[in-house]
């Protein structure tokens, strides 16, 4: 390939994260203005970020406003989970696209009306590449690993967890089964971003789910004020 067509490469990608980037500052003054928590959950395929957003719902919809944005390149089956809970979800099918885009996001958003002092959960495809370059508007990026995967995973796809501001271990009921090293991960991640919050859930038995919601509900307190 020739360096006048990687050049042409390089700013038609420079153009595309410019024009993203200003709906995504639209999208976070508006969020911001309105005292909505915007969380992107990042995690490859069979993470079991929805599970886990499904049992985040469950223990917080009682007393939080909250709404969620569904991201897949197929079907409406999230979405669907997500609405089985008594959560106001709207699908985001991306087809070829394998991240969600802030202009998804804003879409989405005058459809759905999150509402003010809100949590917004934005459940993005299951990718750890793409979704790291697009900044969508939110408060943070999420990442949850689950220990099916390699512990290795932070130093392997190093740009999403430095972009993530949390990370969680999910699936932690099935540690006797496996060999995962916690610590190693947790090591791997922190090097990578030593300023990432870690927490360690089953959204099977519930185990650490308290230091998530904790987290959640100071997260929000801050920003509601």
């Amino acid at each position: 390939m020739s360096n006048d067509v990687n050049e042409r490469l390089i700013k038609l990608e420079m153009d595309v994260l410019a024009a993203n980037d200003k709906v995504a500052a639209e999208n976070r003054k508006e969020f911001v203005e309105d005292k909505i928590l915007a969380l992107n959950l990042v995690s490859s395929p069979g993470s079991g970020k929805t599970t886990l957003l499904c049992k985040t719902i469950e223990e917080i919809k009682n007393r939080i406003p909250l709404a969620v944005i569904e991201g897949d390149q197929q079907t409406i089956n999230d979405a669907e989970r997500i609405r089985a809970t008594g959560a106001p979800a709207i699908q985001i099918n991306t087809g070829e696209n394998c991240h969600l885009e802030a202009q998804m996001i804003k879409d989405a958003c005058a459809k759905l009306h999150p509402e003010d002092n809100s949590i917004l959960f934005i459940e993005n495809v299951g990718n750890l590449v793409c979704p790291a370059s697009f900044d969508l508007g939110e408060e943070c990026k999420v990442v949850v690993l689950s220990v099916t995967e390699g512990e290795d995973k932070p130093l392997k796809y190093p740009y999403m967890f430095s972009a993530s501001k949390v990370m969680i271990l999910t699936k932690i009921d099935l540690l006797p089964y496996l060999n995962f090293d916690v610590e190693k991960c947790k090591e791997y991640a922190k090097r990578v971003n030593p300023e990432i919050e870690i927490f360690e859930v089953s959204s099977t038995t519930g185990e650490g789910m308290e230091s998530w919601i904790n987290w959640l509900d100071n997260k929000r307190k801050n920003l509601v004020g």
